[in-house]
């Protein structure tokens, strides 16, 4: 979810006209934007779909996404895991643990990947068509937008879906639902209006950016009102009764801790639609619950489950010697994957006081050996991760010249001077022969001593006041072992600095509850990578929701990369934008709220033989819950060889 108010910036260069020639500059300018703000508001636009720029690949009589197979017989079930438990069925709860793919039962206005999370298409990005919307119409200026909703949409009960159920929904969200989310979208959106029963108004603050308004609206869940009505039920409350969505698929059955059925509904509304040509192809979709990764993986191989995306290291180089494997019963795959790899690590909690100092933030980076980590628990199979946009074009290189360091001298003083003329921040080198790199830990300590934090006769460090320097990791007890290995040695390595550090193996209950307080000074957690701008930046980076986001889990707060956040939305054409992300890219490394860890440029994932997708899988979803299918030929072999 996205948002956040931002106030238009007037940009500086070099070399600049003298300035009785920028104030009659600025007089022509003013009036062509007043005459252009005229004419904006008067041109209405009316589209089967939605993106910022207007360069949709698909035309509106599109017969089906390119890359599914239109033809993908119906029928089989497909299963997963998911570590720990789950105590709700109501995915936006602000307390408890939602089932694994709860939210997959609603719909939107504009199609979203509801199951995968993935983006939708998936050979494009930041593109939307109409799923709930049969079409909407924006003024040029996007001050507002009208869906124009498809009048056999219904829920899963029966019950129409109308603008009334669109309206309502907005506003649970802004009344029940998170804080962060809800205080942005409130600032950017002023109005939502059902203008009858099939046709919604959303009206924009004018003074902010334009990014993020329309896709906004168009992508937030609709729920049924006369149930919330007839139930009493919060949005804000776990429960494990779920709201009848409109989507394709429903939940069946669930068992709690131990598994989920989702079930396709074969009166489900949408079959006829393009958009949902060649997707949606399993008859159910099964979760099953463990209680951590070494009984998923054993579960797993006795076909108790039959898909594995797979996240151990360890598992992935060694575990897939069993009998069922190696007779080619189970597939090990690498499926490419063309979107920014997630920006994961071992997150600092800003609000800390004894990590707002960087210099101890950088100290305790050095503690982690990326290379010994990946060398002596992971095979060798990670590369490390310096940027949050890694391997793409907007990926910060270098000291910043050209136009983007045109940008950041712009933004004056929240752009510290050593940020214009240093390279990139990488992430630091190690020794990988040893865990304990001599040079690092010296490195570390030197810093903690300019720091204040000397250390003691007991071998601990304390500051003026004699407090102990101290740094609590929380894990969850259902994650893998090897991430408790890599853990455990940097914790080691932060002993050895005279840190007083220690990791607390929770279980994931607490873990979650503890995730969402804040209570941590290191957490391994993730931001969203980004290639495009839109208002979602602020909520997950920018300074407004800091305090208390749940997508900004340092609380991070820093002038500079509003600043530039503002620029990227303010940005008129798409080389602006991609300027302006690669300073973010370069202000977020230069912050220093995380420690990069490592990243995979490809996806693994494991199954039993009885599944097929289309070639070639499109650049931005693997899409195994959305276009995939179950072979039956395959299947009954397996059932023939006792394999299943």
């Amino acid at each position: 979810m996205t948002g956040r108010n931002t106030l238009t910036k007037t940009r500086t260069r070099a070399g600049a006209a003298p300035w009785r020639l920028r104030l009659a500059v600025m007089g022509l300018s003013i009036a062509a934007l007043m005459a252009q703000a005229v004419w904006a508001q008067d041109e209405v636009i009316t589209s089967h779909g939605y993106s910022f720029y207007g360069d949709l690949k698909y035309p509106a009589d599109y017969p089906h996404f390119d890359y599914v197979n239109p033809e993908a017989p119906k029928g089989g079930e497909i299963s997963l895991y998911a570590p720990g438990t789950f105590d709700s069925m109501n995915p936006y709860a602000r307390q408890g643990r939602a089932g694994r793919l709860s939210w997959m039962v609603y719909e939107s206005l504009l199609g979203a990947s509801e199951a995968s999370g993935e983006p939708l298409p998936g050979d494009r990005y930041n593109e939307g068509y109409g799923l709930l919307a049969e079409r909407l119409e924006y003024d040029a200026g996007k001050t507002w937008v009208i869906f124009h909703m498809r009048p056999e949409a219904k829920f899963a009960d029966g019950t129409p879906v109308t603008a009334h159920d669109v309206v309502f929904s907005h506003n649970l969200f802004l009344e029940q639902g998170l804080k962060s989310y809800a205080e942005a979208v409130k600032r950017r959106v002023l109005s939502a209006e059902a203008l009858d029963d099939h046709t919604v108004k959303f009206t924009f603050a004018e003074g902010i950016s334009r990014r993020s308004l329309i896709d906004q609206v168009g992508g937030t869940p609709v729920f049924p009102r006369k149930w919330y009505e007839d139930t009493g039920a919060r949005l804000d409350e776990p429960r494990l009764e779920a709201a009848p969505g409109s989507g394709p698929y429903q939940v069946k059955s669930y068992d709690v801790n131990r598994n989920i059925v989702y079930e396709r509904n074969p009166d489900y509304w949408g079959w006829h639609l393009p958009i949902n040509k060649g997707r949606h192809n399993f008859d159910r979709i099964r979760i099953e619950y463990f209680a951590d990764d070494n009984a998923a993986f054993e579960a797993f191989k006795a076909g108790i489950y039959t898909f594995r995306p797979e996240g151990n290291s360890k598992t992935w180089a060694t575990g897939y010697d069993f009998p069922a494997a190696n007779a080619g019963y189970v597939v090990k795959a690498e499926l490419p994957d063309g979107l920014p790899p997630t920006p994961s690590g071992f997150v600092f909690n800003l609000g800390r006081e004894t990590l707002q100092d960087k210099r101890v933030r950088q100290a305790i980076a050095l503690g982690f050996n990326f290379e010994w980590t990946n060398a002596s628990l992971q095979y060798d199979l990670f590369k490390q991760r310096h940027s949050f946009v890694q391997d793409t074009p907007l990926e910060a290189k270098g000291v910043p010249e050209g136009a983007e360091l045109a940008l950041l001298q712009s933004l004056g003083d929240v752009v510290p001077e050593e940020m214009l003329t240093a390279p990139a921040v990488m992430a630091h080198s190690s020794n990988g022969e040893r865990l304990n790199d001599r040079r690092n830990l010296r490195a570390a300590m030197k810093l903690l001593d300019e720091a204040g934090w000397a250390v003691g006769d007991d071998g601990k460090r304390r500051n003026a006041a004699g407090e102990v320097l101290k740094i609590e990791i929380p894990i969850s007890a259902s994650g893998s072992a090897t991430m408790s290995a890599v853990v455990e040695s940097f914790v080691s390595n932060l002993q050895l600095m005279g840190i007083d550090a220690k990791f607390d193996k929770i279980d994931a209950a607490q873990y979650t509850a503890r995730e969402r307080d804040r209570d941590y000074d290191l957490i391994f957690d993730s931001y969203v990578s980004f290639l495009e701008a839109g208002t979602g930046l602020h909520q997950r980076y920018g300074s407004k929701e800091a305090a208390f986001s749940l997508f900004n889990p340092a609380g991070l707060a820093s002038p500079m990369v509003d600043a530039i956040i503002d620029r990227a939305l303010e940005s008129g054409s798409k080389e602006e934008q991609d300027v302006a992300l690669t300073a973010l890219d370069r202000a977020l490394r230069y912050e220093f709220f995380m420690i990069p860890t490592w990243y995979l440029d490809k996806s693994w994932v494991a199954y039993w033989d009885m599944y097929a997708h289309p070639e070639p899988l499109p650049p931005y979803a693997t899409g195994v819950l959305d276009f995939w299918w179950y072979d039956a030929d395959k299947a009954q072999a397996l059932k023939d060889a006792g394999a299943l």
